[in-house]
C-alpha cells in the first residue's frame, strides 16, 4: 500500500489499526455469540494496548533507535517529518483522552449500552477527522491512491475470514477448559497476547527497515480499535462489568502514552532509558494482572 501512494503516517493511523485490529473486533463478536464473560473483552483490549505501547515500541527502540527526526536537512524532508510528528502527537493525545473517557464511564462499575454508543460515536468522529485530513492533503497535492489499493484491502478482508474461524475455535477451546492458566479466567489475557502478534510483525519489520514513523503510528493507532471501539461495540449489545484492576490500568496506559508523547516531541525518539522503563512497567502490569 505504501508503494501505491499511501503515506507512512496515514498507513499507520488509518489503515493498519483496522488490519492488525481485526482479531480484536472479531473477538467481540465471538464472545457475544458464545455468551462469554463480558469483562474479558475489556481485559483483551487493555492487554493489547499496554503491549503495544510498553513492549512493541520499547523493544524496537532498544534495537534500532526509532529516530523520527530526519538526517537530511532538505526543507521538504524536514517539513514532512514535522507533520508526521504532529500527526503522531495528536493520535497520542486522542489515545490519552479515550483512556480517560473509558475510566470515567466505568466509575459506576460497568459500561452499559449508552456508554457504548458514546464510545463508538467518539471513535467515528475521530476517524472522520482522519479521513478529512487525508482527503484535504490529496486535494492540496493533487495526488491520489492507485486503484489497485482496493485489491490490497480485499486480500486483508479475505484473511479476516480465516481470523474469524481461528478466533472462534480458540475462544471455544479456552471457554471449555475447566481450570488452570488456559481456562476461561485468563481468556482476555491469552487472546490479548495472541492478537497483538500482527502488531509485533509490523513493529519489528518496520523497525528493521528504519521506518520509525510507521512503527510509532501503527502501535499507537491500533489502540483506538480496542479503546474505545471494541469496548463500545460490546457494551452496546451487553453491559460490561469493569474488572477490578482496569481503572488503574487505564490510568497507567494513559500515563505511558503521555510519556511517549513527551519523548517524541523533546527528543524525536524513544530514549533507551525510557524504553527500559516501559518494559519494566509492562512486566509489573502483567504480574499485577495475574495476581489481581
Amino acid at each position: 500500500m505504501s508503494h501505491r501512494g499511501v503515506e507512512g503516517t496515514v498507513l499507520g493511523t488509518l489503515f493498519m489499526p483496522y488490519f492488525s485490529g481485526l482479531g480484536n473486533l472479531i473477538f467481540v463478536g465471538v464472545v457475544l455469540s458464545q455468551n462469554g464473560p463480558a469483562e474479558e473483552v475489556a481485559i483483551n483490549s487493555w492487554t493489547n494496548n499496554i503491549t503495544n505501547l510498553c513492549l512493541l515500541l520499547a523493544l524496537p527502540a532498544l534495537i534500532w533507535g526509532l529516530e523520527l527526526k530526519p538526517k537530511s536537512k532538505a526543507q521538504k524532508v524536514v517539513r514532512e517529518s514535522k507533520i508526521n510528528r504532529l500527526s503522531l502527537s495528536l493520535t497520542l493525545v486522542a489515545m490519552i483522552f479515550f483512556c480517560l473517557i473509558v475510566w470515567v464511564l466505568g466509575q459506576d462499575g460497568q459500561i452499559d449500552s449508552f456508554d457504548g454508543f458514546a464510545l463508538v460515536g467518539l471513535f467515528l468522529f475521530w476517524q472522520s477527522f482522519h479521513v478529512y485530513e487525508v482527503l484535504k492533503e490529496n486535494t492540496r497535492s493533487n495526488s491520489s491512491w492507485h486503484p489497485l489499493i482496493v485489491f490490497d484491502i480485499g486480500l486483508i478482508l479475505l484473511g479476516s475470514l480465516v481470523t474469524l474461524i481461528s478466533v472462534d475455535g480458540i475462544v471455544s477451546i479456552i471457554l471449555s477448559s475447566e481450570h488452570g492458566f488456559m481456562g476461561p479466567t485468563q481468556l482476555g489475557l491469552l487472546t490479548g497476547w495472541l492478537m497483538v502478534l500482527p502488531n509485533a510483525v509490523l513493529a519489528f519489520y518496520y523497525g528493521y527497515i528504519r521506518r520509525a514513523d510507521v512503527v510509532f503510528s501503527s502501535q499507537v493507532g491500533d489502540g483506538h480499535i480496542c479503546i474505545p471501539l471494541c469496548i463500545g461495540l460490546f457494551a452496546i449489545f451487553k453491559t460490561m462489568p469493569v474488572p477490578e484492576f482496569l481503572g488503574m490500568g487505564l490510568l497507567i496506559l494513559a500515563g505511558a502514552a503521555a510519556l511517549i508523547l513527551v519523548c517524541i516531541n523533546l527528543f524525536g525518539r524513544l530514549p533507551k532509558c525510557i524504553a527500559w522503563g516501559l518494559i519494566g512497567a509492562y512486566a509489573y502490569c502483567l504480574y499485577w494482572q495475574l495476581h489481581a
